[in-house]
């Protein structure tokens, strides 16, 4: 039987990369949660993801995604993804 483990990641990236790197962490399929921080560390938007959420429903997330893009110059994306065990 297989249980599933939860394990987060960072990446730091500049404010004209946050949109292309979430877009490629979305289509990863195994991420659980999306989080933007500030360089300063104030939280800036968190995205939860479920199994079917995909393309048109993240349409919105995308277009704050830019407006906070034009704001930070630089932030911080904190992932949880899960991982399976064997």
């Amino acid at each position: 039987m297989s249980e599933q483990k939860t394990r987060t990641e960072e990446f730091q990236v500049q404010g004209e990369e946050i949109i292309a790197k979430v877009k490629e962490l979305v289509r990863q399929g195994n991420i659980r949660r999306i989080s933007i921080t500030s360089d300063e560390g104030k939280p800036i938007v968190d995205i939860p993801l479920t199994l079917g959420v995909v393309g048109a429903l993240l349409l919105p997330q995308f277009a704050a995604l830019g407006a906070i893009a034009a704001l930070v110059a630089r932030c911080t994306i904190t992932i949880e993804k899960e991982e399976e065990e064997l």
